[in-house]
């Protein structure tokens, strides 16, 4: 007898409001509630009742704005972490330099003068800016180190008596980060500013 239940099946019907399977015996009824009683949002497809729809879409879909504490522009929520991280002009960057960290608006004319400080360098003997210091041991240091380590390698004792000195300051990869990060935002710039030029000038 129990078998007999369990092989007996159900028959189900789609609401064509909802698109939700319900019995065959209870459609009719689903239906007349469902199409007065529920509505689907257009924005995610859930089937919300009609009298919670503002607060569904309120609670789900409208536009938040946040406030930036930094420079007090109000940022839509989709566009807060493009904004935090590389258009808010009030963010903090480390100067690449110094290392000394102020607001992005700033950070350009900072490296301009940070930039022009010289350094001493052991090996020529010479003060080089900060601005040059990679293009100089690029140019000058590696060129000796490989002559260094080709010299040594044909003779070894006159090399340990005559060590090779090396650059006081070395080029570190996170340098080379900031030297791009700041060509970029560099190039971004200019490219903004020719932008406005020519709309002026029209």
């Amino acid at each position: 007898m129990a078998a007999a239940d369990s092989d007996f099946a159900i028959s189900t019907s789609t609401c064509p409001h909802c698109r939700r399977e319900i019995p065959s015996s209870n459609i009719a009824l689903h239906s007349a509630h469902c199409a007065r009683n529920l509505q689907k949002c257009e924005h995610c497809g859930d089937m919300v009742p009609r009298k919670l729809m503002d607060e569904h879409y309120d609670e789900n879909h409208a536009p938040i704005q946040m406030n930036c504490s930094l420079c007090k522009h109000k940022v839509e929520r989709e566009l807060w972490d493009l904004h935090t991280g590389i258009q808010c002009p009030q963010r903090m960057l480390a100067c690449q330099y110094c290392q000394f960290e102020l607001p992005a608006v700033d950070l350009y004319e900072h490296q301009d003068v940070c930039g022009n400080r010289t350094e001493y360098c052991q090996s020529c003997r010479k003060y080089i800016r900060l601005r040059e210091w990679i293009g100089h041991e690029l140019q000058f240091h590696t060129i000796l180190n490989a002559a260094s380590e080709l010299s040594s390698d044909r003779t070894p004792a006159a090399a340990a008596e005559q060590p090779v000195p090396k650059p006081a300051r070395p080029a570190t990869g996170s340098l080379h980060k900031q030297l791009l990060l700041t060509v970029a935002i560099t190039g971004v710039a200019v490219l903004i500013g020719s932008i406005l030029y020519q709309s002026k000038g029209k």
